[in-house]
């Protein structure tokens, strides 16, 4: 009898599987909103700016979405823990949703998240272009300086 050989493979790569945990995040919500309703309202409201966020926002490695979220997480943290540690139910989920500090801070908190990936590159890049012609002038005063010593002809000018 003949061995048979396998077929050969393909020398292009695999594409990875973007959506294999959608089905278990998705379990995961659901499991939050039966067992955990006062939190999971609690936490949609607060995040709301962040789910936004992760709708919209399409570049790589999504970093505004990234960004809203870690700002609106952590202003979540303080009305999390009243709600855990007082009764747990919705009556308390819906009073701190009513006052209109804690609503107001942790959106205000996503809204700084989004400004910081918005005005973080236009600073770094005056920043970089600062140095660069600080740099520039250091070195055109170092060459003026060598020109002299040396007695060269000046260069023409730039």
């Amino acid at each position: 009898m003949a061995k048979s050989h396998p077929p050969p493979r393909s020398s292009a790569p695999v594409p990875p599987r973007q959506h294999s945990l959608v089905w278990l995040q998705g379990l995961l919500c659901g499991a939050l909103v039966t067992l955990a309703t006062p939190t999971a309202l609690l936490l949609g409201v607060l995040l709301a700016p962040a789910l936004v966020a992760l709708l919209f926002d399409r570049e790589p490695g999504r970093p505004r979405a990234r960004s809203i979220s870690l700002c609106g997480l952590a202003m979540t943290i303080e009305p999390l823990r009243t709600l855990w540690t007082t009764d747990h139910s919705m009556a308390t989920a819906t009073a701190l949703l009513a006052d209109l500090r804690i609503v107001g801070t942790a959106w205000g908190a996503a809204a700084a998240g989004w400004l910081l990936v918005e005005v973080t590159p236009i600073a770094v890049r005056a920043a970089l272009e600062a140095m660069g012609i600080a740099r520039a002038a250091r070195l055109r005063a170092e060459r003026a300086r060598l020109v002299e010593a040396w007695g060269l002809e000046e260069p023409p000018a730039e």
